[in-house]
């Protein structure tokens, strides 16, 4: 080995040492020499030290200093003295990259090359040099991400020059259509992945005109499977600097499960999922279409409705499970029933409709062909179906109304086909009939009843009016409210001629709510007179009203607005409520005990009556219906129901009283049988609120 040139003598040794830190301390990073004294510590470090670390470079040469290893982020400070640790054993050169954290906190980025002296005397002498690479690693970190962001993502990314040929693919491309990049490079997209050449030519064109497309298309995978893309097309100008042409950027993102739970959601949305049929929403869309067709062509045609006799015996007898075969087999009977352009639809439960499309010149014409095809399905439902090893028969009625879009509607269609339903069904079922006229004028009463309801909520044409109830000594002890209707032409509606509809249509619901708001305010004011304080006043409550989720918190509201005394309220309910409902029906009852309401049964010995409901109920009374009344004296059987009531509620602590006394010898007998509260004609009949105030304290 050659010995290191001599000192130049004619150079002072002061001069010499001034060049070389002069020389040092213009350089962008930080010489160092390290002495081996078993921690390697800094001998020296030129000033370029400070601009990377933000402190001088004393620091590091005084003793104690600060040691130039406790910079290092902790992440790195293995790898750092293991690859030093790896060159001084190998004797070779040694070069890496590490973060630094600095004075202000930040984090740099250090490129350091050294190694061991070997000619420098004692125990061992390790020279290097340190840079700032933090922009270097961060340029070099963002390409990488970039490149791994376009690898990685979940998109496939396609570049294809002018030619289509493919020029880029990555990890997202492999992942969709199948082919590894190595493959698909050099292919032409068009030929590789479309399916469909006239909208790839179409997305071509007009991403050359407009510079960028985007819509959705179907492409071919590697394994002949299609898959459904919403893709964007971009054209990349060229880039002279970096020499590369011009392509167009393929950006393609998998929509195949949403176009599947798209169809799904359509298939929910507008089929019946036990039969595969259209539901309702689809038919009535359908129906509209229809109409406005004819509307336009002059063209008839017909709707059928479709409903199974007696359906609910064969879910009693042999369970859901050959209800839904049966319904399953009866939509495919009626698909075979029909023409290719008419529907079959399920409204629900049995009841099915088919639309007849309006192809047929008149009204005449369609009813014929109606009449064909409801015949068909009379038929067809007639021969025995084989649902397991159960053979069961069924019949089905159908009901027939024309359709024409210049004078029918969707609602009057779908009402005349139902009422025509109905008329089959009371001619015998097993047949059809067509729409009757009168039937639909019932209809026209009908609804008129009900947007009369609407009106007299809306105009405050409900009336209470009070019956008085009396004990045995005749003195008046309450009364039970019952709803007039009076018509803006002054004629009076009594409840049994609107309350079906009432129920029917759900106006009973708000009806009833302001029968308890009247009731309760006028049992507020009599409760504030000492005449009339201990008063009780019965309201009769509907079955779907008490049944309501918010009906004890609405009568909660009714109590604090009124200011009454809850204990002087009685509810009456019916029969029909309890028996179809018992375990809801008892704990609104319970709920409504607790606030000291009463309540009686009504219209007691006309349903099922059963001692297990009426023990476990908090009842307070029994009321024997007038229908027993009217004949008690002349027929027996009434005369022994009656006093069976009354002894029934004798034995279970019930209080009973009848209504419909009309009579002095049906007031006897009752009295005779144990009865000693009455309502009826024999003592008054319903008064305004303000009449029966007066006739209450005159009978005091």
């Amino acid at each position: 080995m050659n010995a290191p040139p001599a000192p130049d003598a004619s150079v002072p040794e002061s001069t010499r040492a001034l060049s070389l830190e002069l020389l040092l301390s213009n350089l962008p990073g930080a010489a160092y020499r390290c002495l081996n004294d078993g921690e390697w510590t800094m001998e020296f470090v030129s000033d370029g030290i400070e601009r990377l670390t933000g402190y001088s470079a004393s620091t590091f040469t005084s003793r104690p200093g600060l040691s130039y290893a406790s910079l290092i982020h902790p992440e790195d400070r293995l790898g750092v003295e293991r690859a030093v640790a790896a060159a001084i054993e190998n004797g070779r050169a040694f070069q890496m990259t590490y973060r630094i954290r600095c004075t202000n906190g930040t984090i740099k980025w250090i490129c350091e090359q050294g190694a061991l002296n070997p000619n420098a005397p004692g125990p061992g002498v390790l020279e290097g040099y340190m840079c700032d690479f933090t922009r270097i690693k961060q340029a070099d970190l963002m390409v990488l991400e970039q490149a791994s962001f376009l690898q990685r993502a979940r998109d496939a990314i396609v570049a294809m020059d002018m030619y289509s040929r493919i020029t880029y693919w990555n990890h997202g491309a492999e992942r969709l259509y199948g082919w590894s990049a190595s493959e698909a490079k050099g292919k032409k997209f068009s030929e590789l992945l479309s399916d469909d050449l006239h909208a790839y030519h179409a997305a071509y064109e007009t991403t050359l005109a407009n510079g960028v497309w985007s819509g959705e298309l179907t492409h071919v995978r590697r394994d002949g499977s299609a898959v459904d893309t919403d893709t964007r097309w971009t054209l990349l100008a060229p880039d002279e600097a970096l020499g590369a042409c011009q392509k167009i950027l393929v950006i393609g993102t998998d929509i195949s499960e949403r176009k599947h739970n798209e169809a799904k959601i359509f298939r929910l949305a507008f089929f019946d999922p036990l039969t595969d049929l259209p539901n309702r929403a689809n038919l009535l869309d359908h129906l509209r279409r229809a109409l406005l067709g004819s509307a336009r062509t002059r063209k008839c045609g017909a709707l059928m409705f479709c409903d199974l006799d007696n359906f609910k015996f064969l879910n009693d007898t042999q369970g859901h499970a050959a209800g839904d075969l049966l319904l399953q087999a009866v939509a495919r009977r009626l698909e075979h029933c029909v023409r290719e352009a008419d529907m079959v639809a399920r409204l629900g439960g049995d009841e099915f409709v088919i639309l007849i499309q309006p192809l047929e010149d008149n009204r005449e014409a369609a009813a014929a062909q109606a009449e064909t095809v409801a015949a068909k399905v009379v038929a067809a439902m007639a021969a025995p179906f084989q649902l397991g090893d159960l053979n069961y028969t069924l019949s089905v009625s159908v009901g027939v109304a024309t359709l024409c879009g210049s004078t029918d509607t969707v609602e009057s269609t779908l009402r005349q086909a139902d009422a025509a339903m109905y008329q089959a069904k009371a001619s015998g079922r097993n047949t059809f009939r067509f729409h009757d006229p009168g039937i639909q004028a019932a209809w026209s009463a009908r609804a008129e009843l009900e947007n009369g309801l609407r009106r007299a909520m809306r105009h405050n044409e409900f009336v209470l009016h009070y019956q008085p109830q009396l004990d045995r000594a005749g003195h008046v002890i309450g009364a039970e409210a019952l709803l007039r209707w009076r018509l803006p032409n002054g004629k009076v509606m009594y409840p049994a001629e609107f309350i079906r509809a009432a129920e029917e249509s759900g106006l009973i619901i708000d009806i009833g709510a302001w029968v308890l708001r009247t009731a309760c305010n006028q049992l507020a004011h009599w409760q504030r007179s000492p005449e009339t304080a201990g008063l009780t006043l019965s309201v009769n409550v509907s079955a779907r009203q008490f049944t309501e989720p918010d009906f004890v918190p609405m009568m909660q509201r009714i109590f604090e607005q009124s200011g009454v005394q809850p204990s002087g309220l009685k509810l009456e309910l019916t029969e029909s409520l309890v028996v179809s409902d018992f375990t809801q029906t008892a704990h609104t009852m319970a709920t409504l005990k607790r606030r000291g309401l009463s309540f009686s049964l009504d219209d007691f010995g006309t349903g099922y009556s059963s001692l297990a409901y009426l023990r476990k109920l908090p009842l307070d009374q029994l009321k024997i219906d007038h229908s027993f009344m009217r004949d008690v004296l002349t027929d027996q059987n009434d005369a022994s129901i009656v006093r069976s009531i009354i002894a029934l509620g004798d034995s279970l602590g019930l209080q009973v009283i009848a209504e419909g006394v009309e009579t002095p010898g049906q007031r006897q007998f009752l009295s005779d049988a144990g009865c000693y509260i009455y309502q009826g004609f024999l003592f008054q009949h319903a008064l305004s609120a303000e009449h029966f105030a007066q006739y209450a304290r005159g009978l005091h």
